[in-house]
């Protein structure tokens, strides 16, 4: 496992907190934006929208540049294999854990049906 620094990954953790910067880079994956375009479907001023950019910015998520007045951004996917990484250790984590007590419970042959979550309700004359 590849071993980042815990400012590295506050950064990015704290980039993927808040709700508006997660849509913003949702946002970005299919093509360069706009400050103006990112801030479009939020009701934020620009000013806002550029504080936000430039936490995802410090997380090395995004990239931006400037074009005359237009400021474009383009978002860095590889920021994110640290934020991965960690998050396998713990996904192997927890596998092996719900692998044991599916095993302990005697979870059922994959051919027999599971029965749904939701209870049935009977029918009432």
């Amino acid at each position: 496992m590849v071993e980042y620094s815990p400012a590295q990954l506050d950064s990015l953790f704290h980039a993927l907190s808040d709700h508006t910067r997660r849509r913003m880079l949702r946002s970005l994956g299919g093509q360069a934006r706009s400050v103006g375009e990112l801030a479009a479907p939020f009701q934020i001023s620009l000013a806002a929208a550029s504080k936000h950019i430039k936490v995802l910015e410090r997380a090395g998520l995004v990239t931006r540049t400037v074009q005359g007045r237009t400021h474009l951004c383009r978002l860095q996917p590889e920021a994110l294999a640290a934020g991965q990484d960690w998050l396998r250790f713990y996904e192997r984590f927890w596998n092996e854990r719900l692998d044991a007590l599916a095993e302990a419970l005697g979870d059922p042959p994959a051919s027999m049906p599971v029965p749904s979550a939701s209870p049935r309700r009977k029918k009432t004359p």
